[in-house]
């Protein structure tokens, strides 16, 4: 299949899906009491989110729109997930003029924590649940037993009912695993494992790639297949990406699968070695041809059965798919369940067809990008530079900047590049509520460098 050969629209937004709308076999993010704990999921009616000491079925969230809340409520069964419409109770103020002026009046220094102001207690918290009653009720009996809760102001008032409501009424939100909140999440909870790469940085470098639809992207991912996500979610099924490597076998792009990409979008994304795109169109041998091609195969074939284990294990153990640890993995619980074969995620990442490697050796990619902290850049961009097109961009993530530096210097010595500079992302996140809105007390102040540029020919390029 040539590059720009088209590639016919049976992905699933062309049937009856709705991108906006989850479906049975699903990836998701959940979001557990407004950030305090992030989870990926993959929705099937055996899947299981635990919350506290108890598990409960995600098959509620099946069909639901992304952004939608739910909360934890008592059923015929048990306490289950049950979808809530939002409320700004807790983030506005009282316009009447009397609460203010009461407000101004009150304050929190005659307050003592003793743990005597609460009648209520743990034995009575049991009996109310053993009878039925919900979380919203039992955060109003907390707050009516509370000696001190009228005294308090009324910042405090809210931030008492915040943190009940976390304890006893936990809320859920169902968020849509894109590029950036794929990005936020494991830059939250495993840094490590995205290179810790921020949004804004994750952003920047494809926007100083040039990634546009129709392009060809060539990538080395090493973060985790979160930037070949990216660059194929901003293609949207135009264009291709491909991840080269070095070695026998490709690096790990798991968090690809967690995009929900469709087959048209996963389709554009391959892979191929850097010796497969080095080589001269003829003076390859037919013998390491064949070498090259069954490494790819056995590649492959070991690709297949780790996602199909992968998948089994949703259908049988019944348990999302467990992309990560702590935080941010689903504990499997044994329920006896069927397989669910439809539940299994576009496969992404063939191997390059022959035509449009050959194609990509005559003309050349059109952006290249290189996330990979663990590799010297430069030792990496000798010998994927001249793969690129001349007056083509690329860029290059690294934690550190001495590094890029000392690419940077290479690249001005030898001529190879021009408009190049060491960029340094910077963020700044802001709390936006009524009458308190303020940076965070807390923030990164780290999110790596980049190093950008555009490819030239040389004068020994022209001579030769």
């Amino acid at each position: 299949m040539s590059v720009n050969e088209a590639i016919p629209e049976n992905s699933y937004q062309n049937k009856s899906f709705n991108p906006r709308i989850t479906w049975e076999g699903c990836s998701v993010l959940l979001d557990i009491n407004d950030g305090d704990r992030l989870v990926f999921a993959r929705l099937t009616p055996a899947s299981r989110l635990k919350i506290g000491n108890k598990n409960y079925s995600l098959q509620p969230l099946i069909g639901c729109p992304y952004g939608s809340l739910f909360q934890v409520e008592g059923g015929e069964g048990g306490p289950i997930l049950a979808r809530v419409s939002p409320t700004i109770e807790g983030n506005n103020l009282k316009a009447e003029s009397d609460s203010q002026t009461t407000d101004v009046s009150k304050d929190n220094r005659a307050l003592v924590d003793n743990n005597t102001a609460q009648s209520l207690t743990g034995e009575d918290i049991d009996d109310m649940r053993r009878q039925g009653a919900s979380g919203d009720d039992i955060v109003k009996a907390l707050i009516a037993n509370s000696a001190t809760f009228e005294k308090k102001t009324q910042f405090s008032q809210e931030k008492y009912k915040l943190k009940k409501q976390k304890k006893y009424a936990p809320k859920v939100l169902l968020r849509r695993p894109y590029a950036r909140s794929i990005c936020e999440a494991y830059f939250k909870k495993h840094p490590d494992r995205t290179g810790f790469m921020r949004v804004d940085t994750l952003s920047l470098l494809l926007s100083m790639a040039n990634v546009t639809a129709h392009a060809n992207v060539l990538v080395v991912d090493k973060v985790g297949g979160l930037l070949t996500g990216a660059v194929a979610e901003r293609l949207g099924g135009t264009g291709y990406v491909c991840n080269t490597y070095r070695g026998v076998a490709p690096y790990t792009t798991d968090i690809i699968r967690i995009f929900n990409l469709g087959d048209e979008i996963s389709r554009r994304i391959v892979h191929a070695s850097l010796a497969d795109l080095c080589t001269s169109r003829t003076g390859a041998s037919a013998s390491e041809d064949g070498v090259e091609q069954a490494c790819n195969i056995r590649s492959q074939s070991n690709e297949e059965n780790l996602c199909t284990s992968s998948v089994q294990s949703v259908g049988v153990e019944g348990a999302g798919v467990s992309l990560d640890d702590g935080n941010m993995e689903i504990t499997p619980e044994k329920v006896g369940s069927p397989v669910i074969k439809h539940c299994k995620a576009p496969k992404a990442g063939e191997k390059a067809s022959l035509e449009a490697v050959n194609s990509w050796k005559e003309n050349g990619f059109s952006s290249l990008i290189i996330a990979a902290p663990e590799m010297d850049p430069w030792s990496i961009l000798k010998d994927i530079l001249p793969l690129l097109a001349f007056s083509a961009p690329f860029a290059i993530y690294h934690q550190y900047a001495q590094p890029l530096a000392t690419c940077m210097h290479n690249l001005q010595v030898e001529k190879l590049a021009i408009g190049l500079q060491i960029s340094e992302p910077w963020l700044r996140e802001y709390q936006v509520l009524p009458s308190r809105t303020h940076p965070h007390m807390q923030m990164s102040a780290f999110g790596g460098y980049i190093l950008s540029g555009t490819r030239i020919c040389s004068n020994d390029q022209m001579h030769s």
